[in-house]
């Protein structure tokens, strides 16, 4: 198949769903062999989608996908995730961890083990899988690492009203910029994309609620953002913690309205930590 991802292989935590689907089928028709990896293996009473559903889509759509159940908390699966990636498809390109844990709630008021979780599967994991992954990257000519963390805004008001999540997304952030320079020399861009907006999703629907929904945009906005920095070449782009619309808008983009989620809707909110 052809497209700007022709013959990569791109392996993606938390594809099941949301925007990590969305990032599957828009590799897979820019001509990507796709590795969906996630937890749900099997259906979820209210909640569409498997990683078995997810790769016959992208099959679908004429590119390779396997299929992996996949704890982004146990480092033994990611290594054997990795190595199933490698033997299915002979290579690794990009790595995209959007598995991610959100409970917006004061430090006073969370759990410990709750904040252990989000830990665990945001920041955690984000090295966990980078370093299985390296030794494949390190052989790819167009490497990439990009994960679902926000710019590094330090104003108060993001911090004092659930700082035990913002600071495992931050902390995302900061793990990449420093990946980005330990391994600039072998090659590999190591990058953070943030929605400027709400994105319709399960998991923001849950935790913010439904009316965000019409003030959202919809998750192809951010595949189509993490794609254009997955083709980009290697080295163009790197520690750098980038929005969807700017990342689009760079690459001459104007329309996006197509996005919403709600055509003709109320104005769009901001997503967390996205001041303007």
């Amino acid at each position: 198949m052809a497209g700007r991802l022709s013959g990569r292989t791109v392996f993606i935590t938390g594809a099941s769903r949301g925007i990590g689907r969305e990032i599957a089928l828009k590799a897979a028709a820019e001509g990507a062999n796709v590795a969906i990896a996630a937890k749900s293996d099997t259906a979820h009473p209210k909640l569409p989608g498997t990683i078995h559903s997810v790769a016959e889509e992208v099959r679908e759509l004429g590119a390779r996908a396997i299929a992996i159940r996949l704890d982004v908390r146990d480092d033994a699966s990611i290594v054997e995730a990795i190595e199933a990636t490698a033997q299915a498809f002979g290579r690794l390109d990009a790595v995209v961890h959007n598995a991610g844990a959100i409970r917006l709630e004061p430090a006073a008021k969370l759990e410990m083990k709750r904040f252990d979780l989000i830990h665990q599967i945001n920041t955690r994991a984000l090295l966990a899988v980078a370093k299985a992954a390296l030794p494949l990257l390190e052989v790819s000519d167009r490497a990439h690492v990009l994960s679902m963390a926000p710019p590094l805004n330090l104003d108060p008001r993001w911090l004092a009203p659930y700082i035990p999540y913002t600071v495992t997304k931050y902390g995302m952030t900061l793990l990449s910029m420093g990946l980005a320079e330990e391994w600039r020399d072998k090659g590999i861009s190591v990058n953070t994309l943030w929605p400027r907006t709400m994105i319709a999703t399960a998991a923001v629907t849950f935790e913010v609620g439904a009316e965000f929904a019409q003030r959202a945009r919809r998750p192809a906005i951010v595949a189509d953002a993490a794609c254009a920095i997955l083709a980009s070449p290697t080295g163009e782009t790197t520690g750098r913690a980038l929005i969807d619309e700017e990342v689009l808008r760079s690459r001459g983009q104007t329309d996006f309205d197509r996005y919403r989620n709600d055509p003709g809707g109320p104005e769009l909110a901001l997503d967390l930590f996205v001041d303007a």
